[in-house]
């Protein structure tokens, strides 16, 4: 083996039996690795391909996604899995990415629409931005919250964002289990600033094969919670929290060390992803989400204040059925 597999190998195995959330796994893991770089399979790879190699070999026993060996092309600093340099560089993507409020607008009919994307980043770099567009859209008769394209984030903001769509009785979502079994963290909604849309209008959550991991996580919580309707693809499956640890110049792996447990089933959406209830093609899911709530809004009548909203939201059913 060239000198980084030699060495980043040994440290992967070590990480994974001192992190991972399966103790079981990780053991077998570990095998399954030493075994492979004693038969050569890593001999001559360099650090990209040695990454592809190592993360099958990691995702051969139970299909963790989270599970992986990552090539960097730029070089890792010696403090790149340090908490606060992690910290200090989602803020600066954050702050590239307006805090992952990719967008929020009043769509025709007086539907709140609400993207987020890449990440449901944490609320200490994050969270005045996702308060703003939340009361920004809290009066709004329906809401179309679109994680198509939200890559994952932090269970905190997610409990966030799900804290405007509610009314006053704290709810609570999937937590997480560690490695100890008595070691497990509840996760709740919370008292939040400003206007909530609350827990009564109607919600419609858009996901795709490319929604993971945060993303999941909220579709998840508000579809087995009754509390929106979910519609789209099928999402990659992506339920345990991970880490990241560097073992080399341009080389970090990541490793779970938790998995999300739903108070109320009990499980997840590991390897299997959060099932539409109105499966569509990604590209379709918005329209059918907006048909179903302009729907919504002319149920609410046409009196008063409400006609000009009524006739809003009847010539924008009009113009998607065209």
């Amino acid at each position: 083996m060239p000198p980084s597999a030699a060495t980043v190998v040994p440290d992967v195995v070590r990480l994974l039996r001192e992190h991972y959330v399966f103790p079981d796994v990780a053991d077998e893991l570990g095998k399954t690795l030493t075994a492979h770089a004693a038969d050569g399979r890593y001999t001559d790879a360099d650090q990209a391909r040695l990454a592809e190699l190592v993360t099958a070999d990691l995702q051969s026993v139970n299909g963790d996604l989270h599970l992986r060996l990552k090539h960097s092309a730029a070089e890792l600093s010696d403090t790149h899995d340090d908490e606060a340099t992690q910290l200090r560089q989602m803020a600066e993507w954050s702050d590239l990415t307006c805090g992952g409020v990719a967008h929020a607008q009043r769509l025709p009919g007086n539907v709140g629409l609400l993207k987020i994307a890449p990440l449901l980043f944490p609320p200490a770099v994050a969270g005045e931005k996702v308060t703003a567009a939340m009361n920004l859209l809290a009066a709004t008769d329906a809401l179309i919250l679109d994680l198509r394209e939200c890559l994952g984030g932090d269970p905190n903001t997610v409990a966030l964002a799900y804290s405007y769509l509610t009314d006053f009785e704290p709810v609570q979502l999937s937590g997480m289990a560690k490695r100890d079994p008595a070691d497990f963290e509840q996760l709740w909604t919370f008292h939040v600033p400003g206007a909530k849309f609350g827990g009564a209008k109607p919600v419609w959550v858009l996901i795709s094969a490319t929604t993971f991991s945060g993303g999941e996580a909220l579709s998840f919580d508000l579809q087995e919670r009754g509390r929106a309707v979910v519609i789209g693809e099928r999402t990659r499956g992506g339920a345990h929290p991970r880490q990241g640890f560097r073992v080399d110049t341009h080389l970090e792996v990541t490793i779970p060390t938790a998995r999300s447990v739903s108070p109320i089933s009990g499980g997840n959406w590991e390897g299997v992803g959060v099932t539409p209830d109105v499966p569509t093609t990604a590209d379709d899911a918005l329209p059918e989400a907006h048909r179903r709530a302009l729907e919504a809004v002319l149920a609410l009548g046409a009196e008063g204040l409400r006609a000009p909203v009524a006739d809003e939201a009847a010539q924008a059913l009009r113009a998607l059925a065209e």
